[in-house]
């Protein structure tokens, strides 16, 4: 992911390819955290960019959190030990971050896995550089981000995104599309004019199962959608829904759920 929970599917297939090798480490660089050894800031707020998250890490310069900014470091540890020899580019490591950093989004943001799927922000995670990996640093850091793995740039975020789901959730947090289909829209925060929105999700599965294959999760999710989306809009006599879902490569990664969308008026 680098990340995102929009089109939540490239954002896991991207987990384990991104950061193969360290090319750059971001816009506005600070010469201090180049290359650095000792873990980062936890609480740190930066302008980040949807290229500055596709790198595998990441020295932007930290900005004070009451300034404009795009991103917010809400959790920062140490790597297992099972990865002190691991290789810098090790697949086992983007399944880790997905783990680690997918549970502290929906606590800190605090929302459940439902909810954290369907809002426009999103979360990536950043590893040292390589140079500082071959020097012995295991750490990792997960951002909330404000947008998706399909957005040209990022919104501001609040001075402190901690809590930034719970109780009555602003339409300006939602994720809605505009466009034909879902498919071809354009993901859009929902306070924006949109024809589509993201209403509820669908689990497919647990932790240790097996991928179904693809056929059974479209069915399952089709058929779910339908009866859910129909229940949100109160059973109207005719009503157009979709779905997005994942393949084995997500699957993989962990996750294990479909979005269902609703067409809208608004």
């Amino acid at each position: 992911m680098r990340r995102g929970l929009l089109g939540l599917g490239a954002l896991l297939a991207t987990l384990l390819l991104v950061g193969c090798t360290a090319a750059g480490q971001g816009t506005d660089v600070d010469p201090e955290q180049v290359d650095a050894v000792e873990a980062p800031e936890l609480g740190a707020c930066r302008s980040l960019t949807p290229e500055d998250v596709a790198q595998a890490s990441n020295a932007t310069r930290t900005v004070d959190c009451s300034e404009a900014h795009t991103a917010q470091t809400y959790a920062v540890g140490p790597l297992p030990e099972e990865f002190d020899d691991a290789a810098y580019d090790d697949e086992a490591l983007g399944e880790f971050a997905y783990r680690e950093c997918s549970d502290r989004f929906e606590r800190f943001l605090g929302a459940d896995e439902s909810l954290v799927m369907r809002t426009v922000v999103s979360w990536a995670w950043f590893r040292p550089s390589e140079a500082a990996w071959d020097e012995g640093a295991r750490w990792y850091r997960c951002d909330v981000v404000g947008g998706g793995d399909q957005s040209e740039e990022y919104v501001r975020l609040p001075q402190d995104a901690k809590g930034l789901l719970q109780g009555r959730v602003d339409d300006a947090w939602m994720i809605c599309a505009e466009g034909p289909t879902v498919a071809a829209g354009v993901r859009v925060p929902c306070s924006q004019p949109h024809t589509w929105r993201a209403v509820t999700t669908i689990k497919l599965g647990e932790p240790e199962d097996d991928y179904p294959g693809d056929r059974l999760v479209e069915v399952q999710t089709r058929d779910f959608c339908d009866t859910s989306v129909g229940a949100t809009l109160g059973y109207p006599v005719k009503y157009d829904f979709a779905y997005t879902w994942f393949h084995e490569a997500e699957w993989e990664v962990g996750n294990r759920r479909s979005i269902c969308w609703a067409k809208t008026d608004r």
